[in-house]
């Protein structure tokens, strides 16, 4: 049989077998060292004479009841690490203490008194020469297994303080991953040695990495400025290493760190932006203790919203969503999450699942499978629960898909907001938060074209307030990074793959946010709302997408393939402009954005139309989608919304003939 299969099949022993195996060698390591004790000190070797039998009964009766105490037997033997070194210090003490004792003080005939000085030592570097040697040449599989596949990772962890130190003792027992060296910024630290590793400063860091042949950095500086961060991940492009960043609290606090714990760096370290605390007041305010309602809550917006809104006690909350799967993930998620909340009563069921399944939840959760268009649905819905605050953020938002059917785009997107805040008037509920998209202002594409529209329908209804008391707002951002089509799981998926990665024009920019910032923020907005409010979120500065592009490919520990770089890893390729894409986004039609009460929050003065002449091209919008004539919609769309600027043919793939280039007036 091979050496490694030999190997592999012992570690696919039971534990109780191979801790008996161990056993088995322990007493074998006992015997050999009390008759090698007497053979060195007798200067002859034969059988035990005599009371010698005593000192090896002594042994293992002294010896097995330690190694169990101590836990011994517990340990993993190819891990052994300085845990279980500092285990076997104490044994020995203990050991040798009585050994010494009955052998030395006291005496026994027939046993030199020197034997309980020479037996304990000769049985501790029996006992420790085993352990050592199992760890070497058992842990020796996983190395070869892992030299085939790549060659180990080598690593510098930025940051010497405790974050850092822990950290590279969690992977110096595992031997995934070598350190090579901390770096930090403080020249107390730099040129010293933590551990037997070196600090490093923070100067130079190119030639630090080329000459020890660094792959990877591992930011260890939680207490550092979002800034601070930025300044570190900017020096590190290029080096053509991967930056992670710390594990969780709990594996650091027990020192079980794996390649595996580190994360890669998220979303607000690639944008470099600074998060503002949110205030807490602005948050409960229109959901503690009330009802509220989410539309298209199964999406990346309104799944966050409802993450959100559960943190601080609503009376219900009420999920509406068309996607039958993604109404499922989300509200299983939110249960466990809520349940999660409530340890006392989770200790009073224990382990009984049927018991966990009838365990009342803190907050009431309803389900609801529905469409936003169904207008007689939604009434019963609303008449129900009598939500007092809703979110709606159900929308067809994916650029390419409603350009290529404006029918059911503008359907959702309009006439499925129309009706929502129509419901919200009839069953009288106080708060209404539109969830808006930059792409509403001068847009060149339907999505955006319907999202503008969809403010008008509520900037028209909040202007006659006196008919209601419903206080209708709406909230307008940019992309988010890590929701479904956004650009960073696209291109992490492709590196992933080996690339390309695809840009429709190398020239694009993005205003960003993470998806629980700009959760927050809605949250935040709504509750300053006093009626017709449009509020823009501080979306920082825009990111040119070819430049983040490549950022995520260096943070990945690659280089960008291209004419300058021939021998590169990842190569970014441009595929032209989509139809009704823009190359510059906006959040403001006007230039006057007003301040509020938050620095993030911002709100503006769109001109709208008043409600009787809203009602007039709504009803000719839908007598234009009926007809399913993709050029008399873009007409219909282009009164509406002045600034809309189509950039591609009229066309719609369900049935709206085809593309069509010539626009009818209306």
């Amino acid at each position: 049989m091979p050496i490694n299969a030999t190997k592999q099949s012992l570690l696919n022993l039971p534990r109780s077998v191979k801790r008996g195996v161990v056993m088995y060698c322990d007493v074998l390591i006992c015997a050999f060292s009390v008759w090698l004790a007497f053979g060195l000190r007798l200067d002859q070797w034969g059988d035990f004479q005599g009371q010698q039998w005593i000192v090896l009964i002594a042994a293992i009766g002294f010896s097995f009841p330690l190694f169990i105490s101590f836990g011994l037997y517990r340990a993993i033997f190819r891990y052994v690490g300085s845990a279980a070194l500092a285990s076997m210090a104490r044994v020995f003490i203990i050991y040798t203490g009585l050994f010494f004792c009955t052998f030395t003080l006291l005496g026994v005939d027939d046993v030199p008194r020197s034997i309980g000085v020479i037996q304990p030592i000769l049985l501790f570097i029996g006992i420790g020469t085993s352990r050592y040697f199992v760890r070497y040449w058992l842990g020796s599989i996983n190395n070869v297994q892992k030299s085939f596949q790549r060659a180990q990772p080598v690593a510098l962890i930025y940051g010497a303080g405790s974050a850092g130190r822990q950290v590279a003792a969690g992977l110096s027992s595992n031997k995934e991953m070598l350190v090579k060296g901390f770096i930090d910024d403080d020249p107390y630290l730099q040129g010293r040695t933590i551990n037997g590793i070196s600090v490093h400063p923070n100067t130079g860091l190119h030639d630090l990495i080329r000459r020890l042949d660094i792959t990877d950095v591992l930011l260890a500086i939680p207490s550092a400025s979002q800034n601070r961060r930025s300044e570190i991940i900017a020096s590190l492009n290029g080096c053509g290493v991967r930056v992670r960043t710390l594990p969780g609290l709990i594996d650091l606090a027990s020192g079980r760190v794996r390649i595996s714990d580190l994360h890669d760096l998220d979303m607000n370290d690639l944008l470099g932006r600074a998060v503002v605390p949110p205030e807490v007041g602005l948050l409960e305010k229109n959901i503690r203790d009330q009802v509220v309602l989410v539309t298209g809550a199964g999406g990346s917006i309104g799944s966050e919203l409802c993450r959100q809104i559960i943190k601080f006690s609503p009376k219900s909350l009420i999920l509406i969503d068309s996607s039958e799967h993604s109404l499922y993930l989300i509200y299983e998620e939110l249960k466990r999450a809520l349940i999660g909340l409530e340890d006392d009563r989770l200790a009073r069921v224990g382990d009984d699942q049927d018991s966990l399944l009838h365990l009342a939840l803190p907050i009431k959760l309803v389900a609801c499978l529905a469409s936003v268009r169904d207008s007689d649905l939604l009434r019963k819905i609303f008449r129900a629960h009598q939500p007092s605050t809703v979110f709606h953020a159900a929308a067809y938002k994916h650029v390419p898909l409603v350009e290529q059917n404006p029918a059911e785009g503008i359907r959702n997107n309009v006439f499925g907001t129309f009706t929502c805040a129509q419901a919200s008037l009839e069953c009288g509920v106080s708060n209404f938060i539109l969830v808006s998209t930059d792409k509403a202002v001068r847009p060149t594409n339907i999505m955006g074209a319907s999202k503008r529209i969809a403010e008008l329908v509520l900037q028209a209804m909040a202007d006659i307030k006196d008919d209601h008391s419903t206080n209708f707002s709406m909230v307008r951002f940019g992309n988010v990074l890590g929701s479904s089509g956004s650009v960073a799981p696209l291109f992490s998926a492709q590196i992933a793959a080996g690339g390309p990665i695809t840009l429709t024009h190398s020239e694009v920019t993005r205003y960003f946010m993470t998806i629980p910032e700009a959760a927050q923020l809605v949250i935040q907005a709504s509750a300053m709302a006093v009626g017709g409010d449009v509020f823009v979120l501080d979306m920082g500065e825009p990111v040119r997408i070819h430049d983040l592009a490549v950022k995520m490919v260096y943070l990945s520990g690659l280089l960008v393939k291209d004419q300058a770089h021939p021998l590169g890893d990842i190569e970014i390729a441009v595929t032209g402009l989509r139809p009704g894409e823009k190359l510059y986004e906006e959040l403001l039609i006007g230039d006057n954005p007003q301040p509020t009460a938050h620095p993030k929050i911002m709100k503006a003065h769109e001109e709208f139309l008043s409600w009787g002449d809203l009602q007039q091209e709504l009803e000719k919008l839908n007598l234009a989608l009926e007809a399913c004539d993709a050029q008399l919609i873009r007409g219909m769309l282009k009164k509406l919304v002045p600034g809309y600027q189509p950039n591609g043919a009229a066309v719609d793939w369900n049935g709206g003939g085809g593309i069509l280039n010539h626009e009818r007036s209306i």
